[in-house]
């Protein structure tokens, strides 16, 4: 009965969303949910960091997408983005070594002209 509620919530604990794969619009697997931003004053989810390529945890590459960019998909059990992996790399990106990049508004504004979505801010 726990996993039925669970299932029927509509929020979800950030812990379980972090990790959760991340597939393309052919079904392919092309990334991985490192975590999410939320708005310090909305609360609400704007950004999600997905890690792409990766090894084990190591390496691979950084975007930052907009959140309702994600579709959860209850079949694969992870959520689903309506592009393929190359179309993903194409995005903006950043290394593990700048997350900060993430924060700068001219990269945002490069990150939601690129996915054609409304900035938040």
């Amino acid at each position: 009965m726990q996993d039925q509620q669970t299932r029927e919530r509509s929020v979800i604990e950030s812990d379980r969303v972090e990790g959760t794969s991340v597939y393309g619009k052919n079904g392919d697997k092309i990334g991985s949910v490192k975590r999410i931003l939320l708005d310090k004053r909305s609360g609400q989810a704007r950004d999600v960091e997905v890690s792409v390529g990766t090894f084990l945890g190591m390496g691979g590459e950084l975007h930052s997408l907009p959140w309702e960019k994600l579709e959860y998909d209850t079949d694969v059990g992870g959520y689903k983005l309506d592009v393929t992996e190359d179309q993903l790399r194409e995005a903006p990106t950043y290394s593990e070594n700048d997350r900060d990049q993430q924060f700068d508004r001219d990269y945002q504004t490069q990150v939601y002209s690129y996915w054609v979505a409304t900035p938040y801010w």
